[in-house]
């Protein structure tokens, strides 16, 4: 009787220590994503921001601009819209990056066992419809202010001027933004996240042909289980 007490006592230990060693991994793996729901949110924080600015401007341009009534109708009404076009733009990636903001941390926070990861993959798909809208709207927001110099000025030398100096403004901005999207360009397929799929530690985890995956990873095939396990939950 005393050693098959002392023999359950020593399994629900080892037991006991397996399921601290797959609540730290978990642990440690919902770490790793909460830094990419930290990364999407700040981002998501500052082209609102700034999105919200430029939307301020275009309203601006729209109820504070007295537009001359002997201008070409034509021209009013490019003006107009461009400038509605942009405003629109810029107040759809201000509600998105909010919205975003807002209901991917909550998701994670609040959300059943396992939301840590559908809400960083939903923040990073999302967040790339917000940044084209903020990019569309600084477009269209230089378009208003070359229809607005032909609109205000008289003189078309002082118009054509004023256009030549935007165009030049938008060719700059566009050359500049290239050149740092290609230095820090990074492909799709070299993209790491900090979420495990089976995939990768199910090759760690096998008895014998995976013996030098695991040694590869790092880690047992203990560990690899354990990796699986908490990634899938």
């Amino acid at each position: 009787g005393g050693r098959v007490l002392q023999r359950q006592f020593w399994v629900d230990m080892i037991f006991a220590d397996k399921r601290a060693l797959e609540t730290n991994l978990k642990v440690n793996l919902l770490a790793i994503r909460e830094k990419e729901l930290n990364y999407y949110t700040q981002n998501c924080q500052a082209v609102g921001t700034q999105a919200a600015l430029l939307a301020g401007f275009a309203y601006s341009g729209l109820t504070q601009v007295a537009v001359p009534h002997d201008r070409a109708y034509a021209l009013q009404l490019a003006y107009l819209l461009v400038t509605t076009t942009a405003m629109c733009f810029e107040l759809i990636a201000v509600l998105n990056t909010t919205l975003l903001s807002m209901m991917g941390p909550g998701l994670a926070l609040r959300g059943p066992d396992g939301s840590m990861h559908p809400a960083v993959d939903g923040m990073m798909k999302e967040y790339r419809t917000a940044y084209y809208c903020f990019v569309l709207g600084l477009i269209f927001f230089h378009f208003s202010a070359a229809l607005f110099a032909w609109l205000i000025y008289v003189h078309w030398a002082v118009s054509m001027m004023v256009t030549l100096c935007i165009c030049g403004s938008l060719w700059l901005l566009t050359r500049y933004a290239k050149r740092v999207y290609m230095r820090f360009r990074l492909p799709a397929e070299q993209v790491i996240t900090g979420q495990f799929h089976s995939e990768y530690v199910g090759a760690a985890a096998g008895p014998a042909a995976a013996g030098s995956d695991a040694r590869v990873m790092g880690v047992s095939s203990d560990q690899a289980q354990l990796i699986a396990a908490a990634a899938q939950s």
